[in-house]
């Protein structure tokens, strides 16, 4: 009796097997063939939306059809992993059955057969179906693998425009003294505090660090020496440096804060007839990095197909002074993964904390260098498992470089010695892939390295990687970072939800679903939190309730994160509009002006200028 059951189950398990599998990976290949955001669709969506520019409810029509195309992508995704779960075991009860009803034959007695004898036949036949039995489950686990989408590599090969900014926005800063602490006779700090008030959370407490050196340039068999050996920053000038002790060492500044104690900003230039343009220089290598600012230099990456490169320009003249190609690293792969046009290799923005600048690129190269360009450590961390391409930007805390690492099957957080690339910590992460990158948070006086990622915000010692806590808020793609003021943590990602979290006890204070971001990270000061979002509205909450106070409708799509810089929000949009409104309740928009040339970088200030990464250049604006 017992046989019977044991046989009827492996048959109706195997049947459901077989079936179930073959419907796993027809629909494994529709869902792949059918990316959320198809690039012909995007781009006659985008046309659509120039042509009727003053049509709110057209544009409003086109957001809906996006959510509803990026709903229906996730939904199916999520099903075609569910019915793998369910296929597995199913797999497992048929090969549990057949196990059971094979158990009493696996030692027949020996015994003199007669050529027709029916034992014989049978104990042939019963051979045959237990090979039939094992070739349906091996074909049955080749499904298995063949459906799972997490096991195919490039499974979504499509222009999500997700990425955008996501991808080279998302840096860290790390901590990095001189914005207040290192200020000098003509600008003591007590004058910062004034203008700055709305900042004066995330920068005062920035720990301490030595003032940039600058040395004789070293040549090496790396370095590309591009100008005549840097003699002038060998003795720097002392009106060049003194306007200069402001530095943005990472993306959206130190800390990764979108917070600035910049003086003296720039509030007008025109790009085309070169009003307020200090300098302006071709892209020698395409890149949707963020530059960055320490001391006299400007930073930032190019890649293509065969060259990951860093270079350094000056401040003052826009002259090269150095690069470094990322070459001969042991582990880098012969061949570059794949990714879309609106990520790339060169995505994720540099970090540096004035004596050594790091850079990482799509292929997992991660080099160090010191300030003239000395290369002082390269190594790979494996070929990012990533279908858009590898956007988290780099970040500095005290000695240490932290990398995000949130990818396809793995995901952590690592910490390696600035000056010598040790290892120092890793912590091995929950969340699924993303392109996020991490900030410096300071609650009550003390550091918090805080990560978005899908489906949670987590918060850790950035000294050992400890998690202090983790708040299951997002989902879906997640390129925004998050944004700190007063000891609460904000996070928003497109679809899910603004989450205000007590950095104290990573409890959760109110959560908004009014405007979210897609690539454009937010900002907060102690009253309000500002959001930007990709079609066209930068949203004002109360930052101690989540109400919303005000709406701004704007043309274009915002990739570029918000700057707070003297009382006021600076912000491109992708068409090279750059708008500015006040930081305070009232959210005024203060000036709309164009520059002509597309932007989804976020612009790096320091004092007296701020300097801007367009898809064509690279310039600096200047109030001189």
């Amino acid at each position: 009796m017992k046989k019977a059951i044991y046989r009827n189950i492996a048959i109706v398990s195997a049947l459901f097997v077989v079936t179930f599998a073959i419907m796993l990976i027809t629909n494994y290949f529709q869902v792949r063939q059918s990316a959320p955001l198809q690039t012909e669709i995007v781009e006659s969506l985008k046309e659509l939306n120039i042509q009727n520019s003053g049509n709110t409810e057209l544009q409003e029509q086109i957001r809906q059809l996006d959510l509803m195309a990026r709903k229906a992508y996730f939904v199916s995704m999520d099903h075609l992993m569910t019915g793998v779960y369910i296929l597995l075991g199913m797999l497992l009860v048929f090969l549990i059955s057949a196990r059971m009803y094979f158990a009493n034959y696996r030692n027949i007695p020996s015994k003199d057969l007669d050529p027709i004898d029916e034992w014989a036949i049978k104990t042939q036949a019963r051979k045959y179906v237990g090979f039939a039995a094992a070739g349906v489950a091996a074909l049955a686990l080749l499904f298995v693998v063949m459906s799972t989408p997490f096991l195919v590599n490039n499974s979504v090969a499509n222009g999500n425009e997700q990425t955008e900014e996501t991808v080279a926005t998302n840096e860290v800063a790390e901590a990095v003294p001189e914005a207040i602490t290192t200020y000098k006779s003509e600008t003591p700090v007590t004058e910062v505090t004034e203008e700055a008030s709305v900042v004066e959370d995330e920068i005062a407490p920035e720990t301490k660090a030595e003032e940039p050196t600058e040395k004789e340039p070293v040549a090496t068999a790396e370095t590309t020496e591009v100008a005549k050996k840097a003699e002038p920053e060998a003795k720097p000038t002392t009106p060049t440096v003194a306007v200069n002790t402001v530095n943005s060492n990472a993306f959206r500044g130190n800390n990764s804060s979108g917070l600035s104690a910049t003086k003296n900003v720039p509030a007008k230039w025109d790009l085309a007839a070169g009003t307020n343009i200090a300098w302006k220089k071709p892209i020698p290598m395409k890149g949707k990095n963020s530059p960055v600012v320490n001391g006299n230099k400007v930073f930032f990456t190019g890649a293509d197909q065969t060259s990951r490169v860093l270079y350094c320009y000056d401040l003052t003249s826009g002259e090269a002074l150095w690069s470094m190609k990322a070459a001969n690293i042991p582990g880098s792969p012969a061949q570059v993964p794949k990714t879309t046009d609106d990520t790339g290799l060169a995505a994720p923005t540099v970090a540096t904390n004035g004596k050594q600048v790091c850079a990482i690129f799509g292929t997992g190269d991660l080099i160090c260098t010191d300030m003239n360009g000395k290369q002082l450590w390269a190594k790979n961390l494996g070929v990012p498992d990533n279908h858009y391409g590898y956007a988290s930007s780099l970040i500095t805390y005290m000695n240490l470089l932290i990398v995000q690492w949130d990818n396809q099957n793995d995901s952590k957080i690592i910490a390696l010695d600035l000056a010598s690339g040790d290892e120092k910590w890793t912590t091995t992460r929950k969340e699924r892939i993303t392109w996020s990158s991490p900030i410096i948070a300071q609650v009550h006086s003390k550091p918090q390295l805080v990560l978005m990622g899908n489906p949670a915000i987590a918060a850790y010692n950035p000294e050992n990687g400890e998690q202090l806590w983790r708040v299951e808020c997002l989902s879906g793609e997640v390129g925004a970072s998050a944004c700190s003021s007063n000891g609460i943590i904000y996070g928003a990602s497109e679809y899910a939800t603004l989450s205000a979290i007590n950095g104290t006890d990573g409890s959760i204070v109110w959560q908004a679903s009014d405007f979210l971001p897609e690539v454009s990270s937010p900002v907060a000061t102690k009253t309000n939190v500002y959001v930007a979002t990709s079609y066209g509205v930068v949203a004002s909450y109360d930052a101690q309730t989540g109400e919303l106070e005000k709406e701004q409708e704007l043309d274009g799509e915002f990739y570029s994160s918000p700057i707070i810089a003297e009382g006021k929000i600076y912000l491109f949009n992708t068409d090279g509009t750059m708008h500015i409104f006040s930081a305070d309740k009232d959210f005024e928009l203060l000036d709309s002006f164009e520059t002509g040339e597309r932007t989804y970088a976020t612009p790096a200030f320091t004092n007296g200028r701020i300097v801007v990464r367009t898809d064509e250049s690279i310039y600096c604006v200047t109030t001189d």
